[in-house]
C-alpha cells in the first residue's frame, strides 16, 4: 500500500503544482512563499552547524497556536537549539510570522508536498535532530523517510477520529507499520490513545488536550468598535455552518422581545458563506450588515455578518455568551464540534449543540468547571442568554483564570513527556 502511495503522489506531481498555483491565483496560498511547498530552491535552510534543529510541523493555526508554547518553554530553559516550524495554511504562516519574530532562532517555513524528492531535499537541507508532528498530520513518505535517516519522531496532541479510524482498519499492516515509527505519540483523548494502541504505537501518553494551553498572548489592538460593543448587549455566534444561522436569528428574534436593541454578531467557520447569510437575514425582516475588518459599527444594524479572518478576540474581549457551532447538526454528527478555548479563555459562557464529538473531552472539563452548556433547542438558548443578558457590562468572572490554569496544568505534564524525549530529563 505505501509503494502504491509513492508512487500516484510522484505520478501527480505535476498536477500537485498546478493545483498550487491555482490556489495562489484565488490568493488562498502566500504569493510569493507559496514555492516552498513545490520547490527545493525555496527551502532556504537556515541552521547553524553547532546548534540542534529541533522540527515542529503544525497544519493550520489551531495546531500552531498549541505548540508555541512548547517552543517557547524549550527554547528559555536550554541553550544552542534552534526551531523550524512548518505550516500549510495561509493564515497559519501569516500567525508563525508575526509570532516568531522576535526569535532569532526559530523559522517558518511552509510544508512541502509529501513527494520523494522534496522530502529529501528538505531533510538534506534542514537536517533536523528532532522530529514532532500535530494532530491529524500523518504523511506516510516524510514519516518513513524521518525514521529511515534515524531521526526521533513524535506526535503531538494526536487525533484520530472514529471515521479515520475504519479508514486505517482497511489497511491494518501499513496503519501499524505507519504508527509503530513514532518514538512518543502524546494524544489529545482516550479514544486516540486506544486506536494507536491497536495499531501498536509506541510510548502512547495522554497528559490533555494541547489546545487548552494559553497560547499567544491576549494583545486588545486597538478597536474602533470598543465603544459600541461595551455600551449595547449583544452576543456572537461563532463557527456557524449552513442550517445554524437560521437557529441563531430565530435566537435573536426572541431575545428582541426582552432586548429591544440586541445585537447579534454571526462569524461563520466559512467567510465565503456571508453574502448567503446576508439574504436569510434580509429573509428575516432583519436589518444586517456584512462586517469587514475595519468597519464602524452603529446601531442602524442588528445583525452583523463577520467577513474577515483573525481578530475574533475584539469581540470575544466584550462578549458575555458565545454560541459555538458545527454542533447543532445531526448530520455532522460524527465530525461536530469547534473549538471554544479561545471565547472561554476570554471570559465568555460557551453554549454549544450535542453534536461535539471533535472536541468532547474539551467540553465536557469546561462544562464541569460551568463555562460551557449544551443546549437542545432555540428556546433554551435564548433563555440562557436572556439570564446573561441582563446586564450591558461584562461580568468579572473566573472563567479566564480557570482556563489559564488548565491549560498550565497540561503545559506541565506535556512538558515532562516533551523533556524526556527530546533530552532525556524526567522534568
Amino acid at each position: 500500500m505505501i509503494l502504491i502511495y509513492k508512487f500516484f503522489t510522484n505520478l501527480f506531481f505535476p498536477i500537485f503544482i498546478l493545483f498550487i498555483f491555482l490556489r495562489r491565483i484565488l490568493k488562498k496560498e502566500d504569493p510569493i512563499r507559496y514555492k516552498e511547498k513545490i520547490f527545493p530552491s525555496y527551502f532556504r535552510a537556515k541552521k547553524k552547524r553547532e546548534n540542534k534543529l529541533i522540527w515542529f510541523h503544525a497544519s493550520s493555526v489551531g495546531e500552531l497556536k498549541s505548540i508555541l508554547p512548547i517552543i517557547k518553554d524549550i527554547d528559555k530553559k536550554n541553550k544552542n537549539l534552534e526551531f523550524l516550524i512548518t505550516t500549510v495554511t495561509l493564515s497559519s504562516g501569516n500567525l508563525a510570522t508575526a509570532e516568531i519574530n522576535n526569535y532569532n532562532n526559530i523559522h517558518h517555513r511552509f510544508f512541502p508536498l509529501d513527494v520523494t524528492f522534496l522530502i529529501n531535499n528538505f531533510l538534506d537541507k534542514w537536517s533536523p535532530n528532532s522530529v514532532f508532528f500535530v494532530d491529524s498530520e500523518i504523511w506516510p513518505s516524510f514519516i518513513l523517510q524521518i525514521k529511515k535517516r534515524g531521526i526521533p519522531l513524535a506526535i503531538l496532541n494526536a487525533r484520530i477520529t472514529k471515521k479515520t479510524y475504519k479508514r486505517w482498519k482497511l489497511f491494518p499492516k501499513t496503519a501499524k507499520k505507519i504508527f509503530n515509527k513514532f518514538d512518543l505519540c502524546l494524544t489529545s483523548n482516550l479514544e486516540t490513545k486506544k486506536y494507536l494502541e491497536e495499531f501498536e504505537a509506541q510510548n502512547i501518553f495522554f497528559n490533555g488536550n494541547l489546545k487548552l494551553i494559553n497560547t499567544t498572548e491576549n494583545k486588545k489592538d486597538i478597536n474602533k468598535n470598543e465603544n459600541f460593543l461595551t455600551k449595547n448587549r449583544f452576543w456572537v455566534a461563532v463557527s456557524t455552518h449552513p442550517g445554524e444561522e437560521e437557529l441563531c436569528l430565530e435566537t435573536h428574534k426572541i431575545l428582541k422581545k426582552k432586548f429591544p436593541n440586541i445585537i447579534t454578531i454571526i462569524i461563520p467557520r466559512h467567510i465565503s458563506r456571508a453574502n448567503y447569510i446576508k439574504k436569510i437575514c434580509d429573509n428575516f425582516g432583519f436589518n444586517a450588515k456584512i462586517h469587514e475588518l475595519n468597519d464602524e459599527m452603529t446601531n442602524e444594524n442588528e445583525i452583523f455578518i463577520v467577513n474577515h479572518y483573525g481578530s475574533l478576540n475584539q469581540y470575544f474581549n466584550y462578549a458575555k455568551s458565545v454560541f459555538v457551532g458545527k454542533s447543532m447538526l445531526k448530520n455532522l454528527k460524527e465530525v461536530g464540534g469547534q473549538n471554544p478555548i479561545d471565547p472561554a479563555r476570554l471570559g465568555c459562557k460557551i453554549y454549544h449543540g450535542k453534536y461535539v464529538y471533535n472536541f468532547k473531552e474539551i467540553y465536557e472539563i469546561l462544562e464541569k468547571n460551568n463555562i460551557a452548556k449544551s443546549i437542545s433547542n432555540i428556546d433554551e438558548l435564548a433563555q440562557y442568554l436572556s439570564f446573561d443578558l441582563k446586564n450591558v457590562k461584562k461580568d468579572q468572572n473566573n472563567f479566564e483564570s480557570i482556563v489559564i490554569n488548565l491549560g498550565n496544568k497540561t503545559l506541565d505534564e506535556v512538558m515532562k513527556s516533551i523533556n524526556k524525549f527530546l533530552f532525556n530529563v524526567s522534568n
